[in-house]
């Protein structure tokens, strides 16, 4: 791996591009959206092996092998209904080596690449011939207190940590966090989607589980909507800062409360259709803005996933194989409704992620440019990347500035990934700063105090991470 990797071949940019990045390189890392599961931190149990710290949580990595004829089950997934599954890992690890050649060029090479060099110095690259010896090199390594997960997560630099948390779950893990005798910082974010989605088969049983978590009944919609503040008061006492709500498309609209009761009701007799989920969610995320201006935990919106696309893959495996889409999504009438309610409140505070690109400079950038609760979260999922990040700054700073955006988070299940991550990010954001000084937009002293909010101050702002 070149120490000036990801920099522009120019020399005058690719000097400029260094000396920010070095400036930024050992800032503490910052990570307030992410999908790590904190029962990891909470046990604090060495690593079992390196398959199931590469491949198996990692969707970017199985989503490539399957789109090259690599079944899930040679990979270690097995089926929902039981079957044949591969359960050596090693030779999991044989066959993820055997296909690394197919992440070449991709930003998932980049992340592991890193992990392997400068997580587990290892040296050789990847290939069929050493992948045994590598694998023997980070199991060995794994099995020393060095690796375990909260010596890691130091070693990282990892200044907070937010999990991804549904809304009746009891964080148990969080509380033996906080209970020990460790200080790393892991908060949870708040996460009720299922319970929104008053079409899903899944519906019934989650408001049970809500209903516990509440210690309440919930028999109509007024329970519910107590039932998810009470939620929220307790994620917050758990150190919360922010919800997070994933839809496919940002619709908003305030139904009339006696309307919202009645889909309720429908959908507690199981009669709800998929036309009145969209009206109740869209008509819940008013309720969570509404929320977040009263308990200040920053909402988060993920648009734009068309989930579980591979339909034959998701009733055999479940979700999360790698088979979620962008599609097309428009934000500026669809968020009208929430931000004309909202959007002026200095309390509240909105990101907003897309999987499409062509918002960016068209809708995006003009909504976060002008409404103070806007704010951008970074390039996401698919566009996580070398070149989708220098696409975004492009086409969003313009009009809204870095100012109006919120840094970077490494949205990852992948662990060891998140060092990596932040590494490139970084790379990038010095690059594309060290382009404009060359080109005399800014000057050296500005695109260093960017560089430095890039890698560590907007996030830290945005999720309000200072308390």
């Amino acid at each position: 791996m070149h120490a000036d990797r990801f920099f522009d071949p120019d020399p005058t940019i690719r000097r400029i591009a260094r000396s920010l990045y070095e400036e930024t390189a050992a800032l503490p890392i910052i990570s307030p959206h992410g999908h790590v599961d904190p029962a990891l931190l909470a046990d604090d149990a060495p690593f079992p092996e390196p398959t199931s710290l590469f491949i198996l949580p990692d969707h970017y990595v199985l989503r490539m092998l399957y789109s090259r004829g690599i079944p899930l089950e040679d990979l270690g997934i097995a089926p929902k209904s039981g079957g044949r599954a591969e359960s050596d890992p090693r030779r999991i690890w044989q066959r993820f080596a055997e296909h690394y050649y197919l992440f070449r060029g991709t930003p998932s090479a980049a992340w592991l690449d890193y992990q392997f060099r400068d997580v587990f110095g290892v040296t050789e690259v990847l290939t069929l011939e050493t992948a045994s010896e590598i694998y023997d090199e980070i199991r060995e390594k794994l099995a020393s207190p060095e690796f375990r997960p909260r010596a890691l997560f130091d070693r990282f630099n990892i200044e907070v940590l937010a999990t991804t948390d549904a809304a009746a779950d009891a964080l148990d893990n969080h509380a033996r966090i906080r209970k020990s005798a460790w200080n790393g910082r892991v908060i949870p974010t708040f996460r009720p989607d299922a319970t929104f989605n008053i079409a899903s088969p899944g519906w019934s049983a989650d408001i049970e589980k809500l209903e516990g978590a509440a210690g309440a009944p919930i028999r109509e919609y007024a329970d519910f909507i107590h039932a998810l503040e009470l939620r929220r008061a307790f994620f917050k006492s758990m150190g919360a800062t922010a919800t997070d709500h994933g839809v496919e498309e940002p619709y908003t609209a305030r139904l009339a409360n006696e309307e919202a009761a009645r889909l309720f009701a429908r959908a507690r007799r199981g009669e709800a259709g998929k036309d009145d989920q969209r009206r109740f969610i869209a008509h819940m995320l008013m309720e969570m803005a509404r929320m977040s201006c009263g308990d200040g935990l920053v909402m988060q919106l993920h648009a734009g996933a068309y989930r579980n696309h591979n339909t034959a893959l998701f009733e055999r495996f479940g979700p999360d194989r790698g088979a979620d889409i962008p599609i097309a999504t428009e934000y500026t009438r669809n968020l009208q409704p929430l931000l004309n309610a909202y959007g002026n409140d200095v309390r509240f505070r909105l990101l907003l992620f897309t999987l499409d690109e062509s918002t960016y400079a068209r809708e995006l950038a003009p909504l976060a440019g002008h409404y103070p609760a806007v704010l951008l979260g970074p390039a996401w999922w698919f566009h996580d990347s070398i070149e989708g990040m220098t696409r975004y700054r492009q086409r969003v700073t313009e009009t809204a500035g870095i100012y109006n955006t919120a840094g970077f988070n490494d949205d990852t299940r992948a662990f060891c990934s998140i060092p990596a991550r932040h590494d490139l990010s970084r790379r990038v954001d010095a690059n594309w700063l060290a382009g404009q000084v060359s080109r005399h937009i800014i000057g050296m002293d500005d695109a260093r105090d960017m560089a430095r909010a890039l890698a560590y101050d907007l996030a830290k702002r945005a999720y309000r991470l200072d308390a």
